[in-house]
């Protein structure tokens, strides 16, 4: 077991936080969460954020993590703050290839060559476009993820663009589930 600080899980439970600060009944419980959020978020910006402004994977791994995505979607961030944002260029510009999305880069190799591509992730890529106001850029992420399922119309864990195959875990609930979100986004 890691364990590594993942940028990823920190700011999540923001999100939740806030979640739970937007739906608290009482004020004592929102106002709590708030504060929680908001020192979690300070810590986290404090070890996480790259100089190039967008969070990195952990304190000591500076590479970018196409999950760092999901916090900004989720509400841990508004879209116009430029941790937001800088996240979301900086997945256009390195984990992704022809709007499909991998993960993370794991070394110097062509991605392809490493694992498959994410289709949660780029299910992601399409709410964080959308949730920017890229509306056309939101459906092409949409449609070239919804286009790589299987002949039942299942989705894995990845998809191999260079096989043009899935790969991983099927049938995969989470992608399933992002694909449906995603699908209600983009059609309000």
């Amino acid at each position: 077991m890691s364990d590594r600080l993942w940028t990823h899980s920190r700011l999540i439970c923001v999100a939740g936080l806030r979640a739970v600060a937007a739906a608290a009944p009482r004020r004592p419980l929102a106002d709590t969460s708030t504060a929680l959020a908001d020192t979690l978020l300070d810590a986290v910006e404090r070890t996480c954020l790259h100089p190039d402004s967008h969070w990195q994977r952990t304190p000591d791994d500076p590479s970018v993590d196409a999950a760092l995505l999901l916090p900004g979607v989720r509400g841990a961030l508004p879209a116009a703050d430029p941790r937001t944002r800088a996240a979301l260029a900086a997945c256009r510009r390195e984990p992704a290839d022809d709007h499909f999305l991998y993960r993370f880069r794991h070394d110097e190799r062509p991605l392809e060559e490493t694992e498959g591509t994410f289709l949660l992730c780029g299910f992601v890529m399409a709410l964080a476009e959308h949730r920017q106001g890229g509306t056309v850029e939101a459906f092409r992420w949409f449609e070239r993820n919804r286009g790589a399922c299987g002949g039942s119309g299942l989705y894995a864990e990845e998809f191999d663009i260079a096989q043009r195959r899935l790969r991983g875990n099927l049938a995969q609930a989470f992608v399933n589930a992002v694909l449906r979100e995603t699908a209600a986004r983009l059609g309000e």
